[in-house]
């Protein structure tokens, strides 16, 4: 399923090609140049940024993925750099070990030097909550090494509401503003999204130990379809819910009375699923009826590092909101200025 494309990442596209256009020989002077960016974005690979959406940022930097370690059985593969999918499916299938790590200090300090190489003058650093995840503070380690100043944010979240966070930095990066607004920006959007999630079963959050306080859950999970939520930077139950049908039903209610709750038409929202992918575009069509205020959900598989711990069938509904220009005091104030630039122009010609 294809998105219809937020305006805050058309506003985006727009602006780092005319980025790339005053740098490019023999463009120079052909319009006004745009506000260098000076601060690029490192996150993980638990932000489940779609594969494209990621290929058009990375190119020149402003954007790294660090890949998060998958062990199964004995073998240790790299989200974004293995196919690990098909793998990781047989073996949650045969209940085989599965294993999750942080990435090393290592990578890290490796993307910030890149950044530095590239002429970039800090590093926002976005990550998994730390109440799943050692990531932030491998992250942090790192950023002691390397001279470029680097910002590291715990998003207290997971998958594409990390993701979200992670596209609002790059939106303020693009406006030019320093990577302290960056990470003010990027945490008051993190604030704002929501994680609500279904499994068939708590047996692979038991496993992993990611269980939390749904553990009380855990003597009838058998009888029960559980509801659970991402608060506070770690997994919470909402509701036991007695068939599958009734829990993800009870999911959409609960995801549009989220939607409902917000500022109309700000709203976005990203289905995960792993190995149900028509299970999962049925519920999107679904929400789109009942949030007919927001575009069409992003679907995307789990990343194979949340997946391993949610088990098959897992069903995530991220709600956010918007990061177009207009919608915050940071972007209103660029619309302003470039308004004024144009005022200037046609006053001067």
């Amino acid at each position: 399923m294809t998105d219809r494309e937020p305006p805050a990442w058309l506003w985006l596209k727009e602006r780092l090609a005319r980025l790339r256009q005053s740098t490019t020989p023999g463009r120079a002077g052909t319009e006004p140049a745009a506000v260098a960016v000076r601060t690029a974005v490192v996150t993980d690979s638990a932000a489940a940024l779609p594969a494209e959406w990621v290929k058009a940022f990375v190119a020149d930097g402003r954007l790294a993925v660090v890949p998060m370690p998958v062990l199964v059985g004995e073998e240790i593969y790299g989200e974004g750099e293995d196919d690990i999918t098909q793998t990781l499916s047989l073996a949650l299938a045969a209940g085989s070990s599965v294993k999750t790590s942080r990435p090393s200090p290592g990578q890290f300090e490796q993307a910030y030097l890149a950044a530095q190489d590239r002429g970039f003058e800090a590093v926002v650093s976005i990550h998994i909550s730390a109440g799943l995840s050692g990531t932030a503070d491998a992250a942090r380690l790192a950023a002691q090494r390397v001279s470029i100043p680097v910002e590291v944010i715990d998003s207290r979240t997971v998958g594409m509401a990390q993701g979200m966070g992670v596209q609002s930095a790059l939106v303020a990066g693009a406006d030019g503003r320093s990577a302290a607004e960056v990470r003010r920006f990027a945490e008051e959007r993190l604030g704002r999204t929501k994680v609500y999630f279904y499994v068939p079963s708590l047996e692979q959050l038991r496993r992993g130990g990611r269980i939390g306080t749904a553990a009380s859950w855990l003597g009838t999970m058998l009888s029960i379809k559980p509801i659970l939520a991402v608060d506070d930077g770690k997994i919470v139950p909402l509701e036991k819910v007695r068939s599958a049908a009734k829990a993800v039903a009870r999911l959409e209610e609960i995801v549009a009375a989220d939607v409902n709750s917000r500022p109309l038409g700000q709203s976005r929202l990203a289905v995960h699923h792993f190995g149900n992918l028509a299970e999962a575009e049925r519920l999107a069509a679904r929400l789109g009826e009942k949030c007919p205020g927001c575009p069409p959900a992003q679907i995307s598989a789990l990343p194979a590092v949340l997946a391993a711990h949610a088990g098959l069938g897992v069903l995530a509904v991220v709600v956010g909101e918007s990061s177009t220009p207009g919608a915050t005091t940071l972007l209103r104030d660029s619309a302003d200025a470039t308004a004024n630039q144009a005022s200037t122009r046609r006053s001067h010609p």
